[in-house]
């Protein structure tokens, strides 16, 4: 019997025409930008789980109300795993990003929406590229 799809939050925060993207550090995708993103925890709503990660990986706080829910992705990761992803837009923020988890992340940088990096994971790549060309459509990807 396959689990239920696991909750994950990312967020893309925009300043002017440049987001936040970090470069993973950990064994999954090794090297490879992404954007601040996480499961949900039991119990808290999906806004407040994407605020949550946001502010955990890069010290930003915002208000789970301000953030805007732009995408979503239903993402196949392997047989037996399923994903479905919730993206949020943020352009409004208190604090200035930092890697408050090193461990888990070599750099954070800014990359223009005109000028993303080639190395993106596939999976929060289709998030981003689904806000930037479809705006609150849904992606399927690895089905």
């Amino acid at each position: 019997m396959n689990a239920a799809p696991i909750l994950d939050t990312h967020v893309i925060l925009l300043d002017g025409d440049k987001v936040l993207m970090s470069q993973r550090g950990g064994p999954y995708g090794y090297g490879r930008w992404h954007l601040p993103s996480g499961k949900l925890d039991r119990g808290e709503t999906i806004p407040a789980g994407a605020a949550r990660e946001l502010h955990e990986e890069t010290g930003v706080t915002v208000a789970p109300d301000q953030l805007r829910q732009v995408h979503v992705v239903h993402h196949k990761q392997a047989e037996d795993i399923e994903r479905v992803g919730f993206f949020f837009l943020a352009t409004e923020w208190e604090g200035e990003p930092s890697n408050r988890e090193p461990q888990k992340c070599l750099d954070l940088r800014w990359f223009s929406v005109h000028d993303l990096p080639e190395d993106i994971i596939e999976y929060p790549a289709a998030g981003l590229r689904g806000y930037l060309d479809a705006p609150g459509a849904l992606t399927l990807h690895g089905w």
